[in-house]
């Protein structure tokens, strides 16, 4: 490429130069312009706000991916508005069209962004240095001299002088060239930000998410029966799923004095099919990694342990019944279904808290998240469940409609309690285990986005620590006069770090080439 001006010769970038208007008559013309708009920097970097910006109610809000059970807590409180914002897919934020349309608007403004400035930096790297601007002394810094010299050995020492840049000479004039790594970097970044895109594309399309809660003494295995909230991406198939178990052996979670969570442990013991059973101590960001399925743990609250028994005497129910947390004191609520005792069906909404204080009033709460003064309190309805109509049903709710109260006030239950119910029917609360909710992943694009992650690292550090410039030599020889040296150059970016740098230069050049 031949620099015919000093402009062109002081162009040290590759963006691409702006597209004009699109012809009138063009039927295409409207078209074209949306496309250059949307395939433009200015485009890709507002999406990159937008997506963004759309990713913050998934930081405050909880997502049905990873937390379902805080969900159905979240939309039971707010029962006006939180029908609304899961309609609105304030719950599945990462899942939702609008969040979809502007993450693939992105990578649609990326890639065609990235193609032009891809290949005119490669033309760029390929084409010589341009050509000494008509007037070295118009440039940001420059320096003159004479010397006794001859124009080869001038060329030669500033050669030497120039050592690492990129030269070409022409005759009587050299031009040097340095910092193309730069936008190389530029465009490493954002490539690797499309690599990226890629990557948790591949986990969306082909990633399992698996939520499962567990008491202590339970376990399950890693098959899409044991969970109980699954979200399989649109290309996973059950084949993949990497085969082991997990049995929790005890739940230990530490608390400061005023209540502040300390530590969360779940002892466990895994295998996988066929194999020996290995002790693991999950904790939070601690995961049980098994072949490409991480377990975390993400959740954790008490299970009370009731015994029911009909009128004859004879146990009908002897199980955990896992309460679902509502304050950080673990206030927590749970529903206990009676479908079996002898002649009725009873139906209890229970609260549990673990360290029990009581007000003026009479109303029950949680002083501390620790088990200290534990307390099982019931409201028992008797009546028809609903559980033979064949409609499903949810573990966490109770309906009324075809039942009715057995006693005015909450029945208040200590550990070795009964309550005796109508026709001869007792509920007896044991004792208090704890329970914990795991979560089961695999993603296929988590290679790809750690490639990515480290490549944007790689290119943004490029882009931000090296210096695109440019250096010009003329060497003129008067007749029967001295030899005339003049050097130029310019920077694209830090410009008084430059100066100091071709001020060295031009010192060095001086003293092997300065007249005698």
């Amino acid at each position: 490429m031949t620099i015919q001006s000093d402009e062109e010769a002081s162009r040290l970038s590759t963006q691409p130069k702006p597209v004009g208007q699109t012809r009138r008559g063009d039927p295409l013309g409207p078209l074209r312009m949306g496309w250059r708009q949307l395939t433009s920097m200015r485009t890709a970097l507002l999406l990159l706000f937008l997506l963004a910006l759309a990713s913050v109610p998934g930081g405050f809000l909880p997502q049905r991916r990873l937390n379902p059970l805080r969900v159905t807590q979240y939309i039971g409180t707010h029962q006006t508005l939180g029908p609304l914002m899961d309609r609105l897919y304030l719950f599945d934020v990462f899942s939702s069209p609008w969040f979809s349309a502007i993450y693939l608007l992105l990578f649609i403004s990326l890639v065609g962004c990235l193609l032009p400035r891809t290949r005119l930096h490669l033309r760029a790297m390929r084409t010589k240095p341009p050509k000494v601007p008509r007037s070295v002394a118009k440039l940001p810094v420059s320096d003159r001299w004479e010397t006794t010299q001859s124009t080869d050995e001038v060329m030669a020492r500033a050669k030497a002088s120039l050592r690492g840049w990129r030269l070409v000479r022409r005759d009587h004039e050299l031009s040097a060239e340095r910092g193309y790594l730069r936008e190389t970097g530029n465009l490493v970044f954002h490539v690797s930000l499309v690599v990226l895109l890629i990557g948790i594309a591949l986990g969306a399309f082909g990633g399992f998410k698996g939520t499962v809660l567990v008491v202590d003494g339970k376990g399950f295995s890693n098959t899409i029966a044991s969970y109980d909230d699954l979200q399989p991406g649109r290309r996973f198939s059950p084949s993949s799923l990497v085969p082991f178990s997990v049995q929790l052996d005890a739940f230990e979670a530490t608390y400061a004095p005023d209540g502040k969570a300390l530590t969360f442990d779940a002892h466990v013991h895994w295998a996988r099919l066929g194999g020996v059973s290995k002790a693991y101590d999950v904790r939070v960001n601690h995961p049980l990694v098994v072949g490409a399925a991480k377990t975390y743990l993400i959740g954790h609250g008490y299970a009370p342990h009731i015994v029911v028994r009909d009128s004859t005497g004879q146990v009908v129910d002897d199980r955990l019944v896992p309460c679902l947390p509502q304050t950080p004191e673990f206030l927590s609520t749970c529903v206990i279904k009676e479908p079996n005792t002898t002649g009725q069906q009873f139906g209890f909404r229970a609260f549990f808290t673990p360290t029990t204080i009581t007000d003026a009033e009479g109303r029950v709460g949680s002083s501390f998240p620790g088990l200290k003064n534990p307390v099982l309190t019931l409201t028992a309805f008797v009546g028809d469940l609903g559980v033979d109509g064949g409609t499903p049903q949810s573990v966490y709710s109770l309906d009324t409609t075809a039942m009715k109260r057995v006693d005015t006030q909450a029945h208040a239950l200590l550990p070795g309690q009964t309550y005796r119910l109508p026709g001869g029917a007792s509920l007896t609360y044991v004792d208090t285990q704890q329970w914990a909710t795991f979560q089961v992943t695999q993603d296929p694009g988590k290679i790809v986005a750690l490639i990515a992650a480290v490549g944007m690292v790689g290119g943004l550090l490029l882009s931000l620590f090296v210096r695109r410039r440019r250096l010009w030599v003329r060497v003129g020889v008067a007749e029967g006069g001295p030899t005339t040296v003049e050097v130029g150059g310019l920077a694209r970016t830090d410009a008084e770090r430059f100066a100091d740098e071709f001020a060295g230069i031009v010192t060095q050049m001086r003293t092997t080439t300065v007249r005698e």
